[in-house]
């Protein structure tokens, strides 16, 4: 996932915090536009919006798309790409839908994703009304673990690079953990930032060098292709959970989504057959789908978790790159760390510093900023076989964010005068489907960590768990 500074900011106020004529158990009035009533400092065109999706998908994943194939298989891998990018692409419409009717019955511009899911549940069916008061907590939690799993991947992919460029370059054989160990102070400091505004030119620098360098990767992998009758079709069952938690940690981008939707000058455009979601998806999958294939097609069984990494070491031009995108994911990192500290301090701890002073408030958000970065490196140094433990949070935090709750959040909102039976049964198995995506992904990726972690310590060419966003 990605660099893009727009879902780092609050998305909408609380739909408490601002006076309206509706209420959440009646329809509203019929002739209010949420669109309409949005003020927006500095709208954003279609195309921009399609840049911003584009940005905000097309993070470090995309590299791990052949290891992800690996996982399944050459044919799988192919078909079931497009159907967990439709699968995506459909339920953040129903997302984007289900806020929309919720900010039409509130009277107000825009609600966060917390919110309209508290809301939501309390207007849905009986059995889940009971649920409002502790969803916002939940979608709170997933998202912080989500966000601080894209940072734990951050660390081990700059240390990882860092490590195969400098034990090369200097003939030296330095632990990995010396190499976290050096980088500790650096991040502490790019996430104790805390206006984003600074890091906009570094992250404009980062999307360059990330998007410039697909092409020295089209290069290398376009170097001896070997017969694709070699490679097989089917994987495992076993290990096809992998590949949906590391696909659907790539592909879904709830909170890029929701915050260039509403951030757009002309909010109606987004949706529809050819709106900028689905234009912009197609994209993507394509994206996805392409360096899946091929990257697969040129390394095999010998894919890595990170493509870069099967480059040759000897290779200038493999160290510039494996520096350079290094470069960008740690600019990078100041924008993805940003994204938990802001829902815990801002929705969680702040408010019981209020009778304190800025100073004192201040040190605290400081702590926490640290804190939040030291969390990241433990955890990244404690289980080096990260491509498995980003695939569990893949399926087990995207399953629910991405899936389950949009459906539960759809289903809800139509209850009260328009919830069809084919609404029904399309959520109910969009429900399924992300509840079996959650548990036999966790399963799989907490199978796999428990048996790499009893083994001994492999070999950085052999790290194949360590898979970036």
């Amino acid at each position: 996932m990605a660099n893009e500074s727009l879902k780092l900011e609050p998305i909408g106020k609380k739909y408490n915090d601002e006076k309206s004529g509706g209420s959440p158990q009646s329809p509203g009035d019929d002739d209010y536009d949420p669109h309409l009533h949005r003020n927006l400092e500095h709208p954003t065109s279609n195309m921009e919006t399609i840049i911003h999706l584009l940005k905000g998908s097309l993070g470090t994943g995309i590299l791990a798309m052949p290891e992800a194939f690996k996982n399944a298989g050459l044919l799988t891998g192919f078909v079931f790409t497009i159907i967990i990018g439709f699968i995506c692409t459909y339920c953040l419409h129903v997302l984007v839908n289900a806020q929309y009717v919720l900010c039409k019955r509130l009277k107000i511009p825009i609600l966060t994703y917390p919110e309209s899911m508290k809301i939501a549940l309390e207007t849905g069916p009986p059995g889940l009304r009971g649920f409002a008061r502790m969803s916002p907590l939940l979608v709170d939690i997933f998202l912080v673990l989500y966000q601080l799993g894209i940072c734990c991947v951050y660390v081990l992919f700059v240390a990882v690079n860092v490590q195969s460029v400098c034990n090369e370059l200097f003939k030296v054989d330095l632990d990995l953990k010396i190499y976290m160990l050096t980088l500790l102070i650096p991040f502490v400091l790019i996430n104790s930032i805390r206006n984003l505004k600074l890091l906009a030119p570094f992250s404009i620098l980062a999307n360059i060098i990330t998007f410039a360098s697909f092409a020295v990767v089209l290069y290398y992998i376009f170097q001896d292709l070997p017969s694709i009758g070699e490679l097989p079709q089917f994987a495992g069952l076993y290990t096809f959970p992998l590949f949906f938690g590391t696909t659907l940690f790539a592909l879904e981008a709830v909170g890029v989504v929701i915050a260039v939707e509403n951030n757009m000058k002309t909010p109606k455009s987004f949706g529809g057959l050819c709106g900028v979601l689905n234009v912009s998806m197609v994209v993507i999958v394509f994206l996805y789908l392409g360096l899946g294939f091929l990257g697969y097609w040129r390394y095999g069984a010998n894919s890595q978790p990170s493509i870069t990494l099967n480059f040759p070491k000897e290779d200038t031009l493999a160290k510039c790159v494996n520096i350079l995108y290094s470069l960008a994911i740690f600019i990078s990192y100041g924008l993805q760390g940003y994204v938990p500290v802001q829902i815990m301090w801002e929705t969680y701890i702040v408010k019981h510093l209020q009778n304190t002073s800025s100073k004192v408030q201040l040190l605290y958000e400081y702590i926490l900023r640290i804190v939040a970065v030291i969390i990241t490196f433990i955890l990244a140094a404690s289980i080096p076989l990260l491509g498995l433990f980003i695939s569990l949070f893949g399926a087990f935090c995207l399953s629910a964010l991405g899936i389950a709750f949009p459906a539960i959040m759809e289903i809800c909102v139509n209850y009260s005068d328009n919830l069809t039976k084919w609404c029904l049964i399309k959520n109910l198995l969009l429900i399924i489907f992300g509840v079996v995506g959650l548990l036999a992904g966790s399963y799989s990726a907490l199978s796999e960590i428990i048996v790499k972690l009893g083994e001994v310590p492999l070999p950085l060419n052999e790290t194949s768990t360590m898979a970036p966003v």
